[in-house]
C-alpha cells in the first residue's frame, strides 16, 4: 500500500519549507533510513530521511519549490502501484478548496468591516490579557526527537532559569523511547521558565521552555499557553538573533560561570555541584549511581566542565572511616521505591507485548554438541589479534543456515509476508534502561573477524546510547544470548515484524553418552521462538538440523 509523505516540520517554528536538492529521484528504490531530500526550513537546511521502503512513486516538491507544512512532498509503494486515486484526491481537494475561496470572496468583502472592527476589540484584549507572545520572547515546545516519538522525558537541564543562553548551547537532555538526546536553543537570550523539571514526562509540543530578555515578565505568556490561547506574529521570531549586544553579553558571562568548577575540581565533594547545589551528570551516570548507592556530589566528574559521566561511577570507590556500616532496617518493617517507567522501558512492554500476544508463539529447543567448536575456537584464535567468541561462530552458523531457510528468515505484515533474501541478525544486548537490537547486517557474507569486530562495535554505542536509529532497524531475525550468565536455557519473545528469535544458553560440562560409554562432554542448549504464521514446526526443525550441521562442525563455515 502506497505511503503518502507530507512536508515535515522540522523546527518549533516551521510553516512552510523549500526542497533544496532530492537525492532520490522517481522511480528508485527507497529503503526505512536513506535520505530523500535536503530541506530548507527558517532555520537550516536539513536532511530529511524515509520512514518506509519502497520505491518512489511520485514527488509532489520539485527542487527550489517552496510549500507548507503537511503539503504533499511524495509518495513511496510498491514498484508500478497505482497511486492516480490519491493523486487525484490531493487535485480535487485543491480544486474544492479554490471554490470555496472564490465562492466566499462575495461573503468576504460584505463582512470585512465587522471582521475589522472584531479584530480590534481582540487586538486591544489581547494586549490587556497578556496572550500574545511579547516581542523578543520565543516559545521552546517538547521536540519530536525521533519519528515514533510520542512524549518526552527530561533527563537533565544543563540550564537553569535565569541563564544566559546563545543560539547552538545545549539546552537539556531528553529521553525518547529510543535514546537519550542532547536538546540544542536555536535562540540567543536569557531562559526565562522551565516548563517541564527534571525526571518529568510531557506530551510532544509541550511547553519546555520560554527564552527572552533578561527581566521579560513571561507570567501571562504562561498561563495562555497552559489554556492554549498564545499567538506569536512571524516578523517577531527573528528578534533576538538581531540584537548583537545579547551576544556579547552571554559570551562575557560564560568564562564567568565556568571558573568556580575549575577551582572545586579540588575537592571531590564539590567539584559536581553549581553554586546552587545542582549536581551536573549525565543521565546514565545518574542512574548507575542510583543503582549503586553513590552520592553523585561526592564523585569527582572528568566530563566537560567536571560532569559526571558513567566511567566515573564505575571507577568511584568510596571513602570510607572505619568499618563500612550497612543501613539498619528493623525486622518486620515494609520498604519500597517507586522508580518511573523511562521511555526505553514503555517503548520495550509496548512492542513486547504486542508480540507476545498477536503473533501465536511456539518453542523448539534442541542441545548440540560443543567439543569441535571448542576445539576450533581454540585453534582459530591463535590467528595473530584474532579472539572470536563462542556468540560470533554461533552468529555466523545462523546467517548460513537461513539462507538456505528463507522461511525463517522471514517477516509478517498485517498483509503480507516477506521471504527476505538478505540476512541481517538483531544482537540483543542489555543496557541499564532495558534492552537494544543492533543489527549486523549481511551477516552471512562477514568472516568470523568481520563479525568479532562489528558486534564489539555495536554492543559499546548500545551501552553508551550512541546508537543511531539507522543501526536498530532492518533485522530479518534476532539472537539473545544469557550463556554468559550461567544460563543454560530459556525462551525469548519474537522481535517482530521478524518470525523468529534464537535463546542461546551456555556450554556446561556433563556427562553424555557417545559410543555406548559415559563420557565427559560439553553441550549447549538454544531454543528458538517461532511465529507460527509464517514458521511451521517442520519448517524450523529442519532449520535447527542444518544448523547443528554448522555448530557441530564449525569448519564448514570457512568452506
Amino acid at each position: 500500500m502506497a505511503e503518502v509523505i507530507k512536508m515535515p516540520r522540522l523546527s518549533d517554528t516551521m510553516e512552510e519549507g523549500t526542497v533544496a536538492s532530492w537525492l532520490k529521484k522517481e522511480g528508485d528504490k527507497v529503503e526505512e533510513g536513506d535520505i530523500l531530500a535536503e530541506i530548507e526550513t527558517d532555520k537550516a537546511t536539513m536532511e530529511f530521511e524515509s520512514f518506509y521502503e519502497g520505491t518512489l512513486l511520485h514527488i509532489g516538491i520539485q527542487e527550489g519549490e517552496t510549500a507548507n507544512v503537511d503539503a504533499l512532498l511524495a509518495i513511496i509503494g510498491e514498484e508500478g502501484e497505482d497511486i492516480s486515486g490519491l493523486l487525484d484526491g490531493s487535485s480535487a481537494a485543491s480544486d474544492s478548496k479554490e471554490e470555496e475561496e472564490e465562492d466566499s470572496s462575495e461573503e468576504t468583502e460584505e463582512t470585512a468591516a465587522e471582521e475589522e472592527e472584531e479584530t480590534s476589540e481582540k487586538d486591544s484584549s489581547e494586549d490587556a490579557g497578556g496572550s500574545e507572545i511579547p516581542d523578543g520572547v520565543e516559545v521552546v515546545t517538547m521536540p519530536r526527537l525521533s519519528d515514533t516519538m510520542e512524549e518526552g522525558t527530561v533527563a537533565s537541564w544543563l540550564k537553569k532559569e535565569g541563564d544566559k543562553v546563545e543560539e547552538g548551547d545545549i539546552l537539556a537532555e531528553i529521553e525518547t523511547d529510543k535514546a537519550t538526546m542532547e536538546f540544542e536553543s536555536f535562540y540567543n537570550g536569557t531562559l526565562l521558565h522551565i516548563g517541564i523539571q527534571e525526571g518529568e514526562t510531557a506530551k510532544v509540543d509541550s511547553l519546555l521552555a520560554i527564552i527572552g530578555e533578561e527581566g521579560t515578565d513571561v507570567s501571562g505568556v504562561i498561563s495562555s499557553l497552559k489554556s492554549g490561547g498564545a499567538k506569536k506574529e512571524a516578523p517577531k521570531k527573528e528578534a533576538p538573533k538581531k540584537e548583537a549586544p545579547k551576544k556579547q553579553e552571554a559570551k562575557k558571562e560564560k568564562p564567568k560561570k565556568e571558573a568556580p568548577k575549575k577551582e572545586e575540581n579540588k575537592s571531590a565533594s564539590k567539584n559536581t555541584s553549581s553554586s546552587d547545589g545542582r549536581v551536573f551528570a549525565s543521565p546514565l551516570a545518574k542512574k548507575l549511581a542510583e543503582e549503586k548507592g553513590i552520592d553523585l556530589a561526592k564523585v569527582p566528574g572528568s566530563g566537560e566542565n567536571g560532569r559526571v559521566v558513567r566511567k566515573d561511577i564505575e571507577n568511584y570507590t568510596p571513602v570510607t572511616s572505619g568499618a563500612g556500616v550497612q543501613q539498619f532496617v528493623a525486622t518486620g518493617e515494609e520498604s519500597y521505591e517507586d522508580i518511573n517507567n523511562s521511555q526505553m522501558r514503555k517503548a520495550i512492554a509496548k512492542s513486547l507485548g504486542k508480540s507476545k500476544f498477536t503473533a501465536p508463539h511456539y518453542y523448539l529447543n534442541v542441545e548440540f554438541d560443543m567439543e569441535n567448536m571448542i576445539a576450533f575456537r581454540g585453534q582459530f584464535n591463535q590467528l595473530p589479534d584474532t579472539k572470536v567468541s563462542y556468540n560470533d561462530m554461533i552468529l555466523k552458523a545462523v546467517s548460513i543456515a537461513l539462507k538456505q531457510h528463507p522461511q525463517v528468515n522471514s517477516q509478517w505484515f498485517d498483509d503480507k509476508m516477506r521471504l527476505n533474501k538478505h540476512v541481517h541478525i538483531g544482537v540483543a544486548v542489555a543496557v541499564p534502561d532495558g534492552l537494544v537490537v543492533p543489527v549486523v547486517e549481511f551477516a552471512n557474507e562477514k568472516s568470523l573477524q568481520q563479525i568479532n569486530a562489528e558486534v564489539k562495535e555495536l554492543a559499546g554505542k548500545a551501552r553508551n546510547k550512541k546508537l543511531k536509529p539507522e543501526e536498530m532497524q532492518g533485522s530479518t531475525f534476532t539472537i539473545s544470548n544469557l550463556g554468559m550468565f550461567g544460563i543454560t536455557n530459556f525462551t525469548s519473545i519474537i522481535n517482530q515484524p521478524n518470525s523468529a528469535i534464537l535463546s542461546v544458553g551456555s556450554i556446561i560440562e556433563k556427562p553424555v553418552v557417545k559410543d555406548g560409554k559415559i563420557v565427559v562432554g560439553n553441550t549447549m542448549t538454544l531454543s528458538m521462538a517461532c511465529d507460527h504464521r509464517t514458521i511451521d514446526g517442520a519448517t524450523g526443525a529442519q532449520f535447527l538440523q542444518t544448523l547443528k550441521t554448522y555448530i557441530e562442525n564449525p569448519v564448514l563455515m570457512l568452506a
